[in-house]
């Protein structure tokens, strides 16, 4: 005698191999993210982590016979009496503030000139790139040779251009000049990268949209407003947030150029951090400067993004 099994609903049965579909999907996700997840992790995660523990503590670069203290938020609390940090943090906004404007526009205004049917367009790319791609410390020696007072090539044109009546102009040495030099030498440097950046968003454009707009009557402007800016919504706001994440990071050109000086005024809280964690070993406290970095730069991210997308850039 054998004993017959019920009949499922049909509904039943026919959910099963969607069911099943999902949860291979649902596995094939979760391995397709695991490697992105693991490196955030390796990379991002553990070093604040470790920043921040280390932050609450009295921990020296070298080791010392004395044990190391936990002191709870006591480097926070030195930062934020420090004239120095203020300044610095000050000096790296203003940086950020001028190269804005003038490293993504210089390289928007590259990218449209040489997404055109140009002759030797290709050659123009790479030798608008080539300066991204060069070695920091050495464009900066350069830039120190351009820079020189008061017999520097800079001066030599400046004075023969109005004639002598403009004299040699310390770029390095006064405090009024030494930023807007750093910013001429980083945007010069750096702007080869936002330019590729902005060359691929024109390129991703279809050419379809702008065929309707020359049948719907649009002139070049009315296309560049109504087709261009729209479709490069996403790489601006790319841009415009790899460059202030870059701008806060200010350190080698000063490393360089300045020191910091004249009076602390190209003085960046990246070089402020190195200085006290490797001149001064006081690793906890180059820590606590990392982590309230870290946070500055994460609030303006987020707040430039969420601005852009309400403002639809």
């Amino acid at each position: 005698m054998t004993l017959q099994q019920p009949a499922l609903p049909a509904t039943a049965v026919a959910t099963r191999p969607a069911r099943r579909r999902d949860r291979t999907r649902l596995y094939q996700e979760i391995g397709m993210l695991a490697p992105a997840v693991a490196l955030l992790t390796i990379f991002l995660v553990v070093p604040f982590l470790l920043s921040f523990w280390t932050a609450m503590t009295n921990q020296p670069l070298v080791p010392r016979p004395t044990p190391v203290r936990f002191i709870g938020l006591t480097n926070f609390l030195r930062i934020f009496k420090d004239d120095l940090f203020w300044t610095s943090l000050w000096n790296v906004s203003r940086f950020t503030f001028w190269i804005l404007p003038v490293q993504c526009g210089l390289a928007f205004a590259t990218a449209l000139l040489l997404h055109q049917k140009l002759p030797l367009r290709n050659f123009f790319r790479g030798m608008f790139f080539l300066p991204a791609i060069t070695s920091m410390v050495v464009v900066c020696v350069i830039w120190g040779t351009l820079f020189q007072y008061p017999t520097g090539p800079f001066n030599q044109v400046i004075g023969f251009l109005s004639g002598g009546r403009i004299q040699p102009i310390d770029w390095l040495g006064d405090p009024n000049w030494a930023m807007f030099s750093i910013v001429l030498l980083s945007a010069w440097q750096a702007y080869g990268f936002q330019m590729i950046v902005y060359l691929a968003g024109l390129q991703g454009i279809p050419d379809e949209l702008y065929d309707a707009a020359r049948i719907d009557g649009a002139n070049a402007f009315q296309r560049f407003w109504h087709v261009t800016m729209p479709g490069l919504r996403p790489t601006h706001v790319f841009v415009l947030v790899i460059t202030t994440i870059q701008a806060f990071k200010l350190y080698t050109q000063v490393a360089i150029l300045t020191q910091g000086g004249p009076r602390s005024s190209t003085e960046t809280v990246v070089h402020y951090m190195v200085r006290a964690g490797f001149e001064e070993q006081k690793l906890g406290y180059a820590s606590a400067v990392s982590v309230i970095l870290f946070l500055i730069v994460l609030v303006i991210a987020l707040v430039q993004r969420q601005l852009l997308r309400r403002f639809d850039v």
